[in-house]
């Protein structure tokens, strides 16, 4: 635990972001957090209970003089994505975050930061133990699993919570107040297919690697590269001109990441050796050129390996380029009524491909539910296509916004007065938890805000201390504001 990083302002937060970053805590591993968070309420002595998916809600009375204001619940996710670089030597499963001050940023070292949605549960901790600042009655709600499909979100019965506002402090920009979001699906298409001994051939491994990835909603608009269509485009392009065979592909990771890198290794004739690799440096410099702005890391490397020889068939060989060429990736259509909103996109974020098994992940977004199934369906017929076996799940509802809710007025005008400038209120393209939680709570106000993120979902998260401060401050007046209870 960095003593740099407790010792930042406010200390209330910074302090309890290096606790909590020292719980591991995936998705769906999030069992030693879900213990961490439960004895940090219970040590506090405020009710604390844990629902049957593993949500956390503790409830703490209005300090003195304001009792009589409406009872709000604050909201963050445990869990968080888990990203490494290729030579980062880290596991999230066992080891804390590994953290350092980079001038006005926190970051890792090598790997997710965590400030999605840590810095918001280091938040409401901060409040949680607080003896002085001024609020009206809290709930805070801790949910699980938000990052691989908002399980936890999804199972939070009804009745729980008696709040008439939620704050949900898992925006990425301090100067936006988040109404709406999009709702998803994830897509998974698999199968398995026939191999066969390879001879006369000789076995390569393709790296593509340095992308600069990202958050797979948030940033899905910005023309960042995909680790896993520029991979098969290169296989489709050697596909047409030299004689080889598929071993395995390693491409992306999680689905809520633009995939930042891809290994395919390939038995190649060996006649057609050199070629291979005049094609392959070609290639680097073509997509050097194409992503010098978005991803200018971006490297192709070659290297020979040894394996056991065996390659797919050929002709699922060029099934499987030709379905994943043909897979959507990036933004579908954008929204016709909100300027600069993604509506509908995809991340191909997973290609995996070894020992006559494959399996394909996609997540698809969208603030309108007929649209996300409408490119959901194309995604999947584009699999069945090749014989693959598609499931669709974790589908999940946007957030329809309310812009004439009393709180958005409330924080809207509370922040022209503290700040002397308009906040950006809008829907975002990622997925909150808002709409899911509304389903069970319709009643509710809802907004979302936080500090500044960059690099959310990927090896290069960064926290902006400045903005941590300033968020700060505004939670703290509007806690003051929120209106008496009706």
């Amino acid at each position: 635990m960095s003593t740099d990083i407790q010792r930042l302002a406010p200390v209330e937060i910074w302090s309890n972001f290096a606790k909590l970053n020292a719980v591991p805590r995936p998705s769906k591993k999030e069992e030693r957090v879900i213990a961490f968070i439960k004895a940090f309420g219970e040590n506090l002595g405020l009710p604390t209970i844990v629902d049957e998916m593993g949500n956390v809600i503790i409830k703490k009375p209005a300090s003195a003089g304001m009792e009589d204001r409406t009872t709000i619940v604050l909201q963050s996710h445990l869990d968080m994505v888990h990203q490494k670089n290729a030579d980062s030597d880290f596991d999230f499963l066992t080891q804390g975050i590994q953290m350092y001050v980079d001038g006005d940023w926190v970051k890792a070292a090598g790997t997710t930061l965590g400030a999605d949605n840590g810095l918001g549960v280091a938040t409401i901790m901060a409040l949680l133990e607080s003896k002085e600042i001024a609020h009206p009655p809290l709930e805070a709600l801790f949910t699980i699993d938000e990052e691989t499909g908002m399980t936890g979100a999804m199972g939070l019965k009804g009745g729980l919570l008696d709040a008439k506002i939620m704050l949900n402090l898992d925006t990425e920009d301090d100067d936006e107040l988040t109404i709406g979001c999009a709702g998803g699906i994830d897509i998974t298409a698999g199968g398995s297919y026939a191999t066969e001994s390879v001879d006369n051939a000789e076995a390569i491994k393709i790296g593509l690697t340095g992308l600069t990835g990202g958050h797979s909603g948030m940033d899905i608009h910005k023309g960042r590269a995909n680790a896993n269509k520029l991979m098969n485009r290169l296989l489709y392009q050697l596909n047409q001109a030299i004689s080889f065979r598929i071993h395995s592909i390693n491409g992306g990771s999680l689905r809520n990441a633009i995939p930042r890198e891809s290994f395919a290794t390939l038995l190649v004739a060996s006649g057609d050796l050199a070629r291979a690799k005049t094609m392959i440096e070609a290639y680097h410099k073509t997509l050097q050129a194409e992503y010098a702005t978005t991803d200018p890391a971006l490297r192709v490397s070659m290297e020979g390996v040894t394996t056991d020889g065996q390659g797919m068939t050929k002709a699922f060989q060029d099934q499987l380029i030709r379905s994943v060429y043909a897979c959507p990736n990036g933004i579908y259509r954008m929204s016709p009524d909100i300027e600069d909103l993604v509506q509908t996109s995809n991340n191909l974020a997973r290609v995996s491909v070894a020992n006559g098994e494959y399996e394909i992940l996609c997540l698809t977004r969208s603030s309108v539910d007929s649209e996300k199934m409408d490119e959901a369906q194309a995604i999947g017929c584009t699999f069945e296509l090749m014989g693959a076996a598609v499931t669709m799940d974790g589908s999940y509802p946007g957030w329809t916004p309310k812009p004439g809710a009393e709180i958005v007025k409330i924080m809207r005008d509370l922040y022209k007065e503290m700040f002397q400038s308009e906040p950006h209120v809008n829907a975002c393209h990622a997925g909150l938890e808002c709409g899911i939680l509304g389903t069970n709570y319709p009643e509710m106000e809802m907004i979302s805000f936080g500090p500044n993120i960059r690099g959310a979902h990927s090896p290069d998260e960064k926290a902006q201390i400045s903005s941590v401060q300033k968020f700060w401050e505004y939670l703290l007046a509007t806690l003051k504001r929120i209106p008496k209870a009706s």
